[in-house]
């Protein structure tokens, strides 16, 4: 899978893997396309899903787990943290915090 990876910019993916064919190493086209979809790089909105999951998840247990939505988007801007009040909410629904 590796050299595929590797040499693929030069010989193309469906050349070597029809010259891999006949061989104990035969690999199909599509089987190289995902390994290589499955490195991709995380998206920006995920990274930051994850970053401020993490606050609010942190807001919302020092307050006992009863602030909502509204009260935990306010603690995070007193904090100097910029978020929307829709990202705290679709992240606590996420999680299933209420």
């Amino acid at each position: 899978m590796e050299f595929v990876a590797t040499d693929r910019d030069e010989h193309g993916v469906d050349p070597i893997c029809a010259a891999l064919r006949d061989t104990a190493a035969q690999i199909a086209p599509t089987t190289v396309q995902a390994h290589l979809s499955s490195r991709r790089v995380e998206a920006p909105r995920a990274v930051r899903d994850r970053e401020m999951l993490g606050e609010i998840r942190t807001v919302h247990a020092d307050n006992l787990g009863v602030y909502g939505a509204r009260k935990v988007h306010a603690e995070l801007r007193r904090t100097d943290i910029a978020v929307a009040r829709c990202t705290v909410e679709r992240l606590l629904t996420t999680v299933g915090l209420q």
